[in-house]
C-alpha cells in the first residue's frame, strides 16, 4: 500500500479552478443527506466557487495531495459581527479523503492565523452534517441560523463558537 503524502499551503490566484474543482467534489456528495432536493439544486451551486477575496488577504489555505491534486481547503476572514472572533469559511475536503485528519489540520491552522492576528473566538456557520466534526474540535453549537445566499436562496447551518 502506498502511502499518500499531503502538502499544506495558502492558496493563490492560479489555484481558484483547482479550488472550485474540489468545492464541486465535496460539497454535493457530503450535503446530500441532510438538506432537501430544492438546496442542492439552488444553493449548492452558488457555494461551490472559490471565494477570491480570501485568496487575495492570504487566509485561505489548500491541502494538495500527491501530484498537487486538491483534496482540502478552507479559510478564516474576520467576523463582521463580532470584533474579537473570525469566521471559518468554505472549508471543504474531497469525499475521497475524508476521516485522515485534513480538517482538523485545516482548522489548526485556521485557529493558529487567527490567534496570531489577536482574535480569541473561531465562529463556524457549520452544514448540518458537518456539526460532528465541528464538536470534536472543540466548538460549542450555539444556534440554528438561516444564511442568506441570494434573494430567496438560503442555507441551514449551526452557528457554533470556539475559544481561541
Amino acid at each position: 500500500m502506498a502511502i499518500e503524502l499531503f502538502s499544506l499551503r495558502k492558496a493563490d490566484m492560479s489555484d481558484i479552478s483547482s479550488i472550485d474543482g474540489l468545492l464541486r467534489r465535496s460539497y454535493p456528495a457530503l450535503l446530500k443527506k441532510d438538506y432537501p432536493p430544492s438546496v442542492m439544486v439552488m444553493a449548492v451551486p452558488l457555494i461551490s466557487r472559490a471565494n477570491p477575496d480570501l485568496i487575495r488577504r492570504g487566509t485561505y489555505i489548500l491541502v494538495e495531495a500527491s501530484g498537487r491534486r486538491a483534496v482540502g481547503a478552507g479559510g478564516w476572514s474576520v467576523s463582521r459581527q463580532t470584533k474579537d472572533a473570525a469566521e471559518v469559511r468554505h472549508l471543504a475536503i474531497d469525499p475521497d479523503f475524508l476521516r485522515r485528519g485534513l480538517g482538523t489540520l485545516i482548522l489548526e491552522r485556521v485557529a493558529s492565523e487567527a490567534r496570531s492576528a489577536g482574535l480569541r473566538q473561531l465562529y463556524a456557520h457549520a452544514a448540518l452534517g458537518a456539526v460532528p466534526f465541528y464538536s470534536a474540535n472543540e466548538f460549542e453549537a450555539l444556534n440554528p441560523v438561516t444564511v442568506p445566499l441570494r434573494p430567496g436562496i438560503s442555507f441551514e447551518a449551526m452557528r457554533m463558537v470556539r475559544p481561541l
